[in-house]
């Protein structure tokens, strides 16, 4: 990014209120620092206020003097918690200037949520469905502004079965996963149409494959852990590689009335057409 563009992205920022879920590590936590830095008021929305509480000093250590940091809590496996979450921003908050959905669990055996619905849907989409849906209004009167929904490249794998939503029938860890990014790629569009016309734009995004404990759910065999590993350092982007999307989506000046597209290191990327029917899209909305 040069100079020039970091400048006008610091600048369009400074003041700006961001909510930001699962920020207390990886790419969330690296967002945070970036946004920080360019003089925003991050909210970290978090499951375990201990971690987020940890997470905000050393972002402050990090950070400096640059933006401000508010510390609550959010669990996207709750809806109570996320309507609980919602009242308060609400309450205390008079303007919301872009959202960032960016937490979300990987391939979990098979659980669910407080509410009934299989856990990786329930977290990285109806969590998330809900959270957005209580704050529009608070983010249309503060126009314009952005919601910024962090999905996958795995979307590709994944497919929208209005039969077995919850997983009942048959239940995938992998596919699991895939499901609920391709069904943020399907809201994200929805979304858009919803939109058109009141200042909020909706983008979504894939970040890479990133070394994060988003994988902590998988179980890699002793002998080949040291491998693994090797291999992540050498190929795997780190957390500050794999957030440079949120942040270019959050606070780009070249963003600017943008909706409803897909990006991939800060550049709009072509998507499946599993991911672009919108008849799917409409449908899905209407079962949340």
């Amino acid at each position: 990014m040069s100079s020039n563009v970091r400048a006008a992205a610091s600048a369009l920022m400074r003041g700006k209120t961001v909510i930001i879920t699962g920020a207390n590590c990886g790419i969330g936590k690296a967002t945070a620092a970036e946004l920080l830095r360019r003089q925003a008021r991050v909210i970290l929305a978090c499951r375990d206020r201990g971690r987020a509480e940890e997470a905000a000093r050393e972002l402050r250590l990090e950070t400096g003097d640059h933006g401000e940091i508010v510390v609550k809590e959010l669990d996207l496996s709750s809806l109570r918690s996320v309507r609980r979450f919602c009242q308060e921003v609400l309450k205390e908050e008079p303007h919301l200037d872009v959202l960032i959905n960016n937490a979300g669990i990987f391939q979990c055996p098979y659980m669910k949520t407080e509410d009934g619905f299989e856990m990786q849907f329930g977290v990285n989409h109806l969590g998330h469905f809900l959270l957005t849906h209580l704050l529009l209004g608070l983010l249309k009167s503060s126009a314009p502004s952005r919601i910024v929904v962090v999905s996958s490249k795995l979307y590709k794998y994944g497919e929208i079965n209005f039969d077995d939503l919850n997983s009942e029938k048959s239940y995938s860890r992998s596919f699991g996963y895939s499901r609920s990014k391709l069904a943020n790629i399907l809201f994200t569009r929805e979304l858009a149409r919803r939109l058109e016309g009141t200042g909020v734009t909706v983008n979504s995004l894939h970040p890479g494959i990133v070394r994060t404990n988003l994988g902590r759910h998988i179980n890699i065999p002793t002998l080949i852990k040291p491998v693994f590993h090797a291999v992540s350092w050498a190929f795997f982007k780190t957390p500050e590689e794999g957030a440079q999307t949120s942040v270019y989506l959050a606070a780009s000046p070249d963003i600017e009335g943008i909706s409803g597209k897909y990006f991939g290191n800060c550049k709009e990327e072509e998507l499946l057409p599993k991911a672009t029917d919108d008849l799917v899209a409409r449908k899905l909305w209407g079962y949340q």
